[in-house]
């Protein structure tokens, strides 16, 4: 893909991605795209990395030295450079796109990163291994499936924080709601308990007409999306240790 898009050719590759429903397609899209992101998402004013990290680090109790953090659906690391900014060092990433894995490499920032397409296996880690598990960009179609969600609260740590974000855009309503159930039962079940649930105005720009909120225009309205931040329970180990449940 070309260095050097303007903005609307940047909107129009986004809308694209936001199209591809099928996984194997999805992961294609984004090693092609791995070279390009991180520009292509600033030109979209794209802000759920440091929102999320800025809803994160408002609950950790220790210092960010201390934390054990692992960061789901990683891509090119643009977590990993938030939570570096925070002070966080020890920093492990999955992503199920090689192409993206190698650019988050070049970052420098992980301890450890693996390739991991969650919802189609399980995460490469012992139950109980972090203090913070983030997910932040992949809760959407031909992404990573809601039945995926109890794979994060196994591999945190009882007591340890689960952050995750989607986007509650017109063509990711049916994706959140669905999330949000799942979600919903989860804590029901007493796995977890909901801290925030904040949503979000300006998520990133638009990428065409039908997807900005009423009152705003295509060249300058925003998506919206929101951020959950969830506590393990102390006895959720057999509630969240299987993916689907």
């Amino acid at each position: 893909m070309a260095e050097g898009r303007s903005l609307s050719e940047v909107r129009a590759l986004v809308g694209a991605s936001h199209g591809i429903t099928d996984l194997a397609h999805k992961l294609h899209f984004y090693d092609q795209w791995a070279p390009n992101y991180d520009q292509d998402v600033a030109a979209l004013q794209y802000c759920a990395p440091r929102l999320a990290v800025d809803c994160l680090t408002q609950a950790l109790p220790d210092p960010p030295h201390a934390a054990l953090i692992l960061d789901v659906a990683c891509g090119t690391g643009l977590v990993a450079a938030e939570l570096q900014a925070r002070g966080f060092s020890q920093l492990h990433g999955v992503d199920g796109s090689p192409g993206m894995l190698d650019q988050a490499r070049a970052r420098g920032l992980y301890q450890c990163l693996s390739l991991c397409t969650l919802g189609q296996e399980p995460l490469p880690s012992a139950e109980g291994t972090f203090d913070a598990v983030l997910m932040v960009g992949a809760l959407s179609d031909g992404q990573v499936p809601c039945s995926a969600i109890p794979e994060l609260l196994r591999v945190t740590k009882s007591g340890g924080l689960v952050c995750m974000t989607t986007r509650t855009n017109p063509s990711n309503l049916r994706y959140k709601e669905a999330l949000e159930a799942t979600l919903d039962r989860l804590e029901q079940a007493g796995a977890w308990e909901r801290l925030v649930a904040r949503p979000v105005d300006r998520w990133e720009l638009a990428t065409s007409e039908l997807e900005v909120g009423p009152g705003t225009s295509d060249s300058d309205g925003f998506i919206s999306g929101i951020i959950y931040l969830y506590r393990k329970q102390a006895a959720a180990q057999a509630v969240g240790g299987r993916p689907g449940a």
